[in-house]
């Protein structure tokens, strides 16, 4: 279990944050532009001092999704495979993937 500080508007220890905060919003994404992890987008922007930047195709390699559960990094790929955490099988929100373009390039 990974002792990962996740920043930005938190409202729970599961990563959830006070703009997105259903049962299945349980992830924090690390930024590629300044290797922090946030709940979402809308925190990075309220609580960081830079634009965000999305990772790159080829780095989807590197661990950069925290499962707000069990705290297990995945990597993006992994993320983008998955439904639920491959580690505790904690369901992840699907909607998640219309902002897919915010974080991940490509």
């Amino acid at each position: 279990m990974s002792d990962v500080r996740v920043y930005g508007k938190t409202v729970d220890e599961h990563t959830r944050c006070e703009h997105y905060s259903t049962e299945l919003d349980i992830i924090a994404i690390r930024f590629a532009c300044c290797d922090r992890y946030y709940p979402c987008h809308h925190c990075h922007s309220e609580c960081a001092d830079h634009p965000a930047e999305q990772w790159p195709r080829d780095q989807w390699d590197q661990p950069a999704i925290l499962c707000g559960m069990c705290r297990t990094e995945l990597t993006i790929e992994t993320y983008k495979r998955v439904d639920a955490c491959p580690e505790c099988t904690a369901p992840f929100n699907p909607r998640c993937a219309a902002h897919s373009d915010l974080y991940f390039a490509g």
